[in-house]
């Protein structure tokens, strides 16, 4: 398989040859991805794979805008280029003018780490796991789950002189544990597994087993409820998701304003919180630069290339900025602003423990699941606990409880929100597999809804 950088040339030698765009961007992302997995107290699986996926972007200009195509594949056969530009610049022919259409990013001076192997990460990366595991694996509780890391290493070239590279680590461990009819669940994300400790997710996991064993029915209704960092991760990073500021001035989503424009400037909660995203945050860096193969509300395929910086979303409690690719923000008179692959909110000084104890009566949530958008006028949510609702009593978890089906807003949720905790990295339960990038407090919530009582386990 000839080098990703190879095939940057090779596409836009074949869009200069055949002459029908004016302009192209191609991006190659090669993933080299180790996993390990156990389950009933047996390691099960381990591998190795690795894969390469091709954009090539034609831009099309006209009087009456731009038309644009992209066309992807994950085939490594350097044969595949030319018909993957042919389909490109055919799509481009037919497409309808783009909405997003920007000037041309300039180019610069090639990467220094431009032409350097592309660097590769295996199973010999989960050996401090799996040392951890093989002690657990010896205890009274039932262990599953399963550790990834996942390098890629993304170029962006473009027929303007454009040169950009990043590779970007994402490793995460889950276990779920098991004893008699309790189940607990702990994750963390790392970019390197150099500081996973797995001796410690085994201890927190038993003490949550040991929460449950009494157990107690409770009905639905709303509690008093802590969010652990993993369950307000969850809700934060839809979200980000829903932050895109054409959509807003549209009129088509929780932060559109009612009778038009945007609800920036709205005060959300008295905490001062400030959620943002920073390419640079320490320990959650990742990449700096746009590279996108298809255009949204939120970035457009005009910008692969543009630099990314830090943007507050919500600053000192109040929403401060909406997501705007360069057209949208010249059609909106707003800042460019495009979100890192990676969300921080800043929180409090009390630790989980320390809120459990300042609390008469309520409930500890640990990890939320099946999340799904039920009002995207109001960003209402609904999902389901799992694997470990608490009953707090002065200051002690004294029971499990059983599962619920919730409804509520994150907005809401930070509008009502009482106490933040300390802020610290953590790994989502539902959107894991997308989003490992995160660090949040843990919040207070003074009347959580659990709308209904619910059978899962």
């Amino acid at each position: 398989m000839i080098g990703a950088q190879q095939v940057t040339e090779l596409a836009l030698a074949e869009a200069r040859r055949r002459s029908q765009a004016d302009e192209t961007i191609v991006l190659v992302t090669d993933r080299v991805d180790a996993s390990l997995r156990w389950a009933n107290n047996t390691m099960t699986t381990n591998g190795e794979t690795t894969s390469r996926m091709i954009t090539v972007i034609s831009i099309v200009r006209a009087d009456d805008g731009a038309r644009v195509g992209s066309v992807r594949s994950s085939a490594a056969d350097p044969a595949v280029i030319s018909d993957l530009v042919a389909a490109s610049q055919r799509a481009a022919a037919a497409a309808t003018p783009a909405r997003d259409s920007a000037p041309a990013l300039a180019g610069g001076d090639l990467p220094s780490d431009w032409e350097n192997p592309v660097p590769r990460t295996g199973v010999d990366a989960f050996l401090g796991v799996a040392d951890g595991l093989a002690r657990g694996f010896r205890g009274d509780d039932t262990l599953f789950g399963y550790a990834r890391h996942v390098l890629e290493t993304t170029f962006v070239a473009t027929s303007t002189g454009l040169r950009r590279r990043y590779t970007q680590p994402t490793g995460s461990v889950e276990i779920n544990a098991k004893r008699g009819g309790a189940s607990a669940w702990a994750g963390l994300s790392t970019p390197d597994f150099v500081s996973v400790s797995t001796d410690s997710m085994l201890e927190e996991l038993a003490t949550r087993l040991a929460w449950s064993a009494r157990t107690i029915e409770l009905p639905a209704g709303r509690y008093e409820t802590i969010m652990p960092p993993s369950t307000v991760a969850d809700m934060m990073i839809y979200l980000s998701w829903t932050m895109g500021g054409r959509g807003a001035q549209e009129g088509r989503t929780a932060l559109s304003a009612p009778g038009g424009g945007t609800r920036v400037g709205d005060k959300l909660t008295s905490l001062p919180l400030t959620l943002y995203s920073d390419p640079a945050a320490a320990g959650l860096e990742c990449m700096p630069f746009v590279a996108v193969s298809t255009s949204s509300d939120q970035a457009s395929v005009f910008d692969n290339g543009m630099d990314i910086g830090r943007v507050d979303w919500i600053r000192d409690g109040v929403i401060n900025a909406l997501a705007y690719p360069r057209a949208a923000a010249a059609e909106f008179d707003q800042p460019v602003a495009v979100g890192a692959d990676n969300l921080v909110m800043t929180g409090g000084s009390a630790s989980v423990a320390d809120m459990i104890a300042d609390t008469e009566r309520g409930l500890l949530l640990t990890t939320l699941w099946y999340i799904r958008e039920v009002d995207p006028s109001v960003l209402l949510l609904t999902g389901l606990t799992r694997d470990g609702v608490y009953l707090v009593e002065d200051g002690k978890v004294s029971a499990a409880v059983n599962n619920f089906r919730f409804n509520e807003s994150p907005l809401d949720l930070l509008r009502r929100a009482t106490e933040a905790g300390r802020s610290e990295v953590t790994l989502p339960r539902e959107w894991g597999d997308w989003a490992t990038r995160a660090h949040m407090p843990a919040l207070r919530i003074p009347d959580f809804h659990m709308s209904s009582v619910s059978q899962a386990q």
